[in-house]
């Protein structure tokens, strides 16, 4: 059961409006790192949990964000306000300006409708749980660029406290994660195929344009490890590949395109 209150979990002023300010704010209200893809994506996990503590965990956090949503659609109205009788103001999204009338509605900054697709649920508690600490740190960085973008204190204030929570959040489940006790690359119920599994493909070989060349870390160098260099290369790994000498497939014939346009055999 959900509950309005008349009150916003942050009370938002602005000073001057700035309707193309409030055009990116529409990215976290309708678009896919914003507080609606949260609220919903949280929810319907809690609503597929059957652990009843990381259920409530999800609801929780959930119906935080719906609560982030209103803080958000509060501030890109203020800011888009003078869309709703000021021509020039309008030319900075006639879609919301003509369609809209100047207020809020759920598209991403770019005009494009909130979808179902944004959200990430597996029905896998662990799984989700990854999915939303990924999910936290896409929004905070969104928050980070949008407070780059505008020099409104109150606004800023806002959206440092919108920012600050999505912190809180992926500490949260991050602890969830952690307390369910399973090893970290424990994903299911299948174990992957032992060998293969501590395997690191070397896939990017050479040396780039701008001087890039191969690099070793603990991503795929020491532990268990095992560096497999260039596998889409093995075949041709044979000492005798690229000379005029027998391959090693005991092929000990080669063709060699004579002058006149005619294949000729030598032994």
């Amino acid at each position: 059961m959900y509950h309005h209150i008349k009150k916003l979990m942050y009370t938002v002023s602005i000073g001057e409006p700035d309707p193309r300010f409030g055009n990116m704010l529409l990215e976290q209200f309708g678009g896919a790192n914003g507080e609606l893809a949260a609220a919903m994506q949280y929810s319907i996990q809690g609503l597929n949990c059957d652990d009843p503590e990381r259920k409530d965990l999800l609801m929780d956090i959930g119906t935080e964000e719906l609560s982030h949503l209103e803080v958000v659609g509060t501030l890109a109205r203020m800011h888009l306000k003078p869309l709703k009788s000021d021509r020039d103001a309008a030319h900075a999204d006639p879609l919301i300006a003509i369609a809209g009338g100047g207020g809020v509605s759920l598209y991403n900054s770019m005009g494009s409708a909130w979808t179902a697709d944004y959200l990430k649920i597996s029905g896998e508690l662990d799984v989700d749980l990854r999915s939303n600490i990924a999910a936290e740190a896409r929004a905070k960085i969104v928050y980070e660029r949008l407070i780059n973008f505008t020099n409104d204190q109150g606004t800023i204030d806002a959206l440092q406290f919108l920012m600050t929570r999505e912190i809180t959040h992926m500490k949260a489940f991050t602890a969830a994660l952690e307390s369910l006790g399973k090893p970290m690359f424990s994903i299911g119920r299948i174990p992957p195929t032992p060998g293969l599994v501590d395997q690191f493909f070397n896939d990017s070989t050479g040396t780039g344009d701008r001087g890039e060349t191969d690099a070793l870390g603990p991503w795929n160098d020491g532990g268990s490890w095992e560096r497999v260099d260039a596998p889409a290369f093995k075949e041709f790994e044979d000492p005798h590949a690229g000379t005029r000498q027998p391959q090693a497939n005991g092929d000990n014939e080669s063709h060699i395109k004579a002058g006149n346009g005619r294949h000729a055999k030598s032994r």
